[in-house]
């Protein structure tokens, strides 16, 4: 097993990192009160729920369960509010703990509601998604998406502790695991030129579900998240380089519908599109665009999307949280492995570069 921890001072975590990890003796000196609320999905609670429960009552502990349907258009007010009723029908009180076994949905939803419940309750993450595991869960930021635009409505709540289990991922399908390996090639991009060299070594075998290599990208890749956050919890400068390819991709998230796409699938064609803007502005070379489009192909991940009319794309842009002042601001690649957020940028290239990565009539 690895730790690593984000360090925020007097709010300070840690990210277990490793396979067929024990809840019990890892969780105990986090939970703090007496009464756990895990909440999970469908899909999850099968697999692992009883696993959770049987760890946590044994350390004396009421565990009560919150189980959501599974994806990301469950990702919303009416879906949020069931956990705040499971959290009311049971009692529980202001020194409780909610706990999400689950996705990045999952943890996104019980994280904000443990900001909301009695203005705020401990939170554990526990992901068993490859995207969870190296972004959503680690950093604290939560929330839900709204018709006009995803995770417009949220809250930073930071976790006591992330269980990060590779022996969790044998069950995911391998269109999620391509979905998680977008954030994990995305800290490549925006920081880690030797990140880069590395994953093209060991895509293949990433790609399989070899633990030990699913292991190091996840250290690598919290190692980055989590040194970002503790320099800027509250997105105010550096943190926003982690957006790489979101901008792009949430638009198309929110064009075709959330769960339609997976996030990881979408952030993947929005790193194209990031790529290609850098790339037609001169600062990257036309092998750095190919690199970039040759790791997300290989980790069987999309470089374009469907047709998307422009107006539409560009109006979902508008609404990305990225926008200060009127003013659009984007993550770029200055070169591989170096990204830059930046609000000087030609619009019209960047309209170029969204038509020229999507699927053509």
């Amino acid at each position: 097993m690895q730790t690593l921890y984000v360090e925020l001072g007097e709010r300070r975590y840690p990210i277990f990192i490793g396979s067929d990890l024990d809840p019990n003796a890892l969780l105990e000196p986090y939970i703090h009160g007496r009464q756990v609320m895990i909440v999970s999905n469908e899909t999850v609670a099968p697999l692992y729920l009883a696993r959770y429960v049987a760890a946590i009552e044994a350390l004396g502990k009421t565990v009560a369960t919150c189980i959501l349907p599974d994806g990301e258009k469950y990702k919303n007010i009416e879906h949020l509010n069931l956990i705040f009723d499971a959290l009311l029908a049971s009692g529980f009180n202001r020194d409780c703990t909610v706990l999400a076994l689950g996705g990045g949905v999952i943890g996104d939803m019980a994280g904000f509601a443990s900001a909301c419940f009695q203005r705020g309750v401990y939170f554990i993450q526990v992901p068993t998604t490859l995207l969870s595991q190296v972004d959503s869960s680690v950093g604290g930021k939560t929330g839900i998406n709204h018709p006009l635009g995803k995770n417009m409505i949220g809250a930073f709540q930071q976790p006591q502790v992330v269980l990060a289990d590779m022996s969790q991922l044998k069950t995911l399908p391998p269109r999620e695991l391509s979905a998680g390996l977008a954030e994990v090639i995305k800290y490549a991009l925006l920081g880690d030129a030797d990140f880069l060299t590395w994953l093209e070594q060991h895509m293949d075998a990433l790609v399989q579900g070899d633990e030990a290599a699913l292991a190091e990208a996840v250290y690598r890749s919290c190692a980055h998240k989590a040194r970002i956050v503790a320099n800027d919890e509250k997105e105010q400068g550096e943190r926003a380089l982690l957006n790489l390819g979101h901008t792009f991709g949430h638009a198309i998230e929110s064009y075709l519908g959330y769960g339609e796409w997976l996030h990881g699938e979408a952030v993947a064609t929005g790193m194209v599109m990031a790529a290609d803007l850098s790339q037609r502005m001169g600062w990257i070379s036309a092998e750095d665009l190919a690199r970039t489009k040759n790791i997300i192909q290989r980790a069987n991940l999309p470089i374009v999307c469907p047709q998307i009319p422009l107006d539409d794309f560009l109006a979902y842009m508008a609404h990305d949280k990225k926008v200060l002042n009127g003013q659009l601001r984007l993550v770029l690649m200055q070169a591989v492995g170096q990204a830059i957020i930046t609000k000087t940028f030609d619009v019209e290239l960047m309209k170029q570069a969204i038509l020229a990565n999507q699927e053509q009539a």
